[in-house]
């Protein structure tokens, strides 16, 4: 038998579930969340045991986080995503000290000190502006996937103005950008400029200290990371998986109650 831990993230987009066994992911999980959390949640957990060849019985102690967490039956500990993005990014990189993560549906930005504690942290949750929802609307405005974005604006030799931080108005200014004849290149740099100058903004309410870190499903999108770092003036190290920082650090955070409450 197995002695494993479990972090799930529900958010509102996706959700993800990390085991960790002795410090190290035996395995992860991502899927769609729906319309329904705690299905959402059962399946990713579900999921991520096959992968590991495990079973329910296995995992001594759960922690959910995210935007459902309290949507978590079984779990033993809800923690906020705050907390658990900032114990994920540092099992990835020890040194971070700012963390930059984007979200489908939200952004934050956390700032670390010296010992690794949360010191301050910015988040918006209300706008879709400089989220991946924003991304996506965009990019279907523009007639492309999401993920054609930072290929098409390499061709650019300016970014265009993508000036509205609402997502309906912004749209509507990507739709009159073509119809002046705006060359796509420049509106998808501009598209990509526009993410970055919202975050950027958070990153200035919280104070930038290095090293910087991003999570995240929009931290996979290449345009995005590269405007931020133009803006930022510095490299940002991205995980193998940035989706699933949440959750790993939820799944740290069951094993260190875990072995507290077992003495190991």
């Amino acid at each position: 038998m197995q002695m494993l831990t479990a972090g799930i993230d529900i958010g509102s987009l996706s959700t993800e579930a990390v085991l960790l066994s002795d410090h190290k992911i035996v395995s992860y999980s991502i899927l769609a969340t729906g319309a329904d959390s705690r299905r959402a949640a059962e399946k990713a957990l579900n999921e991520a045991l096959g992968f590991a060849g495990a079973a329910p019985e296995d995992v001594r102690f759960t922690v959910s986080t995210g935007y459902g967490r309290t949507n978590v039956p079984f779990a033993d500990l809800q923690v906020t995503e705050i907390t658990c993005h900032a114990r994920g990014a540092l099992y990835t990189f020890p040194d971070t000290r700012t963390i930059i993560d984007i979200g489908g549906q939200d952004s934050k930005v956390i700032r670390l000190d010296e010992a690794g504690s949360v010191i301050d942290f910015a988040m918006n949750d209300k706008c879709a502006a400089g989220t991946g929802r924003f991304l996506e609307v965009m990019a279907r405005a523009l007639e492309v996937d999401v993920d054609e974005l930072p290929e098409l604006a390499v061709g650019a030799s300016r970014a265009a103005a993508v000036s509205n931080v609402c997502t309906v108005f912004a749209e509507s200014e990507i739709v009159s950008l073509i119809g002046q004849g705006v060359p796509r290149p420049e509106i998808a740099l501009g598209i990509l400029e526009s993410v970055a100058e919202r975050v950027v903004s958070m990153v200035k309410r919280v104070g930038l200290v290095p090293k910087v870190t991003m999570s995240g499903g929009v931290a996979k999108n290449k345009g995005v990371v590269q405007a931020l770092e133009r803006r930022l003036g510095m490299e940002i190290r991205v995980p193998d998986e940035p989706q699933i920082v949440g959750a790993l650090g939820a799944a740290l955070i069951a094993e260190s109650r875990w072995r507290k409450a077992t003495y190991l």
